[in-house]
């Protein structure tokens, strides 16, 4: 595997599971030290690790929702074409025995590109293809990388074949087998850089995922693997590294590092624990960052035990950037120590595609691209989600209204079928739209650019009235009279714009001139107040229902109807069923922004 730059890649069994052990080319020795150094210089190495994370099914700089190339306010480009460039350079500049590249998750979700290879032609067929992901991360010459909670999106069967599929081991020490509470993956692999000294350095990556799979993929885990906490599992196997020799220990944590969860108190775990790993757990050098979707190019926590500073690094997401982790060691008393470690991230955008890559998988971009233009149905007007974080748009009713009918279809004939169907939407994109006339594949998936299945929970008024409260902090409270700035009215206390949930079925306002918990104003059923005891069905997405984003009472009330099928995928069909989208069968506007009783807009 000469991409790979090994000369063994062997797996053995360590509590259950595959642990990973990798060996590099080996280097000319030099200056062995005689074992006194009589006044010799103190050996040193140099070396660095590099790190991406949620890449989400990125290979190509391009947007298979807008059909060209990807780009956005900040000009940021994609890709693991972009990426293999980068890492080309700095194994030239660094030489490729110097270094390492690895990944911390959320890799095979996210783009048409590997939906089409989930579940349109699926790797886990009989002489199925190869994933993407998995052929571009080879050929750039992937070391390791952790599990993300996406992995889980398409099944444990999709993620095994994905696994078998990949050069370099998946991690994640806190993905344990339900059963026998033994590592369901490898947790960590070892990796030995030969050095110019003669004494090789020996690199632990440990591999830690988010303990939200648990909740946010429950369909596809329950009763076959549990994911307890990354700073319990860290405690565990750090020492463990360090006994067997490791002479740096670096953690790639598909987890952000801001000790926050979305999900409230559902779990005893922290969602975003990278932080508290640094912290809380001696013995680490430097930590790949993954989850958050943010930019950390430098940032440095003291351990609260030995009160060494451990680096952490978040490369943002979709291949915008490259971490460098640069180590410099020493050698001293018979072992490798660390004597400064930095890091860095370079921009995917400074950079050209590496052919290699593109060609490598200008096949499947090709099948894709035409996947998604097949046209499904028409429009009789154009719809956008433009303003819909702040106006109650048709193209989230759109959306409310097949799930609504789904839902209600599904109850038909049983004993909830006369209760009356609410749903709830969120802008996923700003810029996903419904053409007037032709309407394809991708116009439509670009209203649900995530893999949620639907389900029905059964809820009192007064609980929606509560969930309607919850969702309107999104707004920045805007006293009366005054101007109203779009730009800086949404996401207050950065509440991502998938966390804001209009709820169609029922009326309301949202009085932006009120604090936060006492905004929802006019809440009404069928023309009249509210009744609190009366019940309702909730059409809602698995991801809201498992308690993501900690919306109340819905993730514990009773789940009348769930569905393995994704919203994105009965958005699509409905459509073809249809044959025409007319907004006036369904577009009303069931809420607004007030201030004081006068409408914003």
């Amino acid at each position: 595997m000469p991409l790979n730059r090994r000369t063994f890649l062997e797996r053995s069994a360590a509590a259950g599971a595959g642990v990973a052990i990798v060996g590099s080319a080996a280097a000319p020795a030099e200056a062995r030290e005689d074992g006194h150094g009589h006044g010799r210089p103190p050996k040193r190495y140099s070396f660095t690790v590099m790190g991406t994370t949620d890449l989400h099914g990125n290979v190509f700089n391009w947007d298979y929702f807008t059909d060209k190339e990807f780009d956005d306010k900040d000009h940021n480009d994609v890709g693991l074409a972009k990426i293999s460039t980068l890492v080309d350079r700095i194994r030239k500049e660094k030489g490729p025995r110097n270094t390492l590249l690895i990944d911390a998750g959320d890799t095979i979700q996210g783009t048409q590109l590997s939906y089409y290879y989930a579940k349109v032609d699926p790797i886990t067929a009989e002489h199925g293809p190869v994933h993407p992901m998995a052929q571009a991360m080879n050929a750039i010459g992937y070391d390791a990388a952790a599990l993300g909670n996406h992995e889980f999106n398409y099944g444990i069967p999709v993620l095994r074949k994905f696994e078998e599929q990949c050069d370099f081991p998946l991690l994640g020490a806190n993905a344990l087998d339900a059963k026998t509470l033994r590592p369901a993956f490898a947790p960590y692999s070892l990796h030995r850089l030969r050095t110019p000294c003669g004494r090789d350095v020996k690199v632990a990556v440990l591999g830690l995922t988010n303990p939200g799979i648990a909740i946010w993929d429950k369909a596809n885990v329950q009763g076959k693997m549990t994911f307890p906490g990354l700073e319990e599992q860290a405690a565990k196997w750090v020492p463990k590294l360090r006994s067997m020799g490791a002479d740096v220990v670096i953690v790639s944590a598909h987890s952000g590092s801001s000790g926050t969860s979305s999900y409230g108190d559902q779990l005893p775990y922290i969602e975003n624990a990278a932080g508290l790993v640094a912290e809380q757990v001696p013995g680490i050098d430097a930590i790949l960052v993954g989850h958050a979707h943010t930019e950390i190019a430098e940032y440095f926590v003291a351990n609260k035990e030995t009160g060494q500073k451990v680096v952490l690094s978040e490369p943002l997401k979709w291949g915008q950037r490259l971490t460098l982790f640069d180590f410099d060691l020493v050698w001293d008393k018979g072992g490798w120590t660390v004597e400064k470690v930095g890091a860095q991230v370079l921009n995917s955008n400074t950079t050209a595609e590496d052919p290699k890559i593109t060609r490598l998988l200008g096949d499947e971009h090709t099948k894709v691209v035409a996947y998604v233009n097949q046209v499904i149905g028409t429009s009789t007007a154009a719809m956008a989600t433009a303003e819909a974080p702040w106006k109650d748009e048709p193209i989230i009713d759109l959306i409310n209204h097949v799930q609504a009918e789904t839902v209600k279809a599904a109850l038909a004939g049983g004993q909830y079928a006369a209760l009356p169907v609410l749903s709830q939407a969120s802008c996923f994109s700003r810029t996903a739209a419904i053409p007037a006339g032709r309407v394809t594949i991708r116009d439509a998936a670009g209203l649900y650019v995530f893999e949620n299945t639907l389900e029905a929970r059964l809820v009192t008024g007064a609980q929606v009235k509560d969930y309607l409260e919850f969702s309107a902090r999104y707004y920045v409270q805007t006293p009366a009279g005054g101007p109203v700035d779009t730009s800086k009215l949404t996401n207050a206390g950065n509440t991502p714009d998938y966390n804001y949930d209009a709820i169609s079925g029922v009326t309301y306002e949202i009085d932006i001139a009120k604090p936060a918990g006492s905004r929802i104003v006019s809440l009404s059923f069928d023309g009249k107040p509210i009744d609190p005891a009366a019940r309702f069905v909730l059409a809602v997405n698995n991801y809201r229902a498992s308690g993501g984003g900690n919306f109340p009472h819905v993730a514990g009330s009773q789940q009348l109807w769930a569905n393995s099928e994704e919203i994105r995928n009965t958005i699509i069909n409905w459509v073809k069923a249809k044959g025409t989208v007319d907004p006036a069968q369904f577009a009303v506007v069931g809420w607004k922004l007030t201030r004081d009783g006068t409408p914003v807009f």
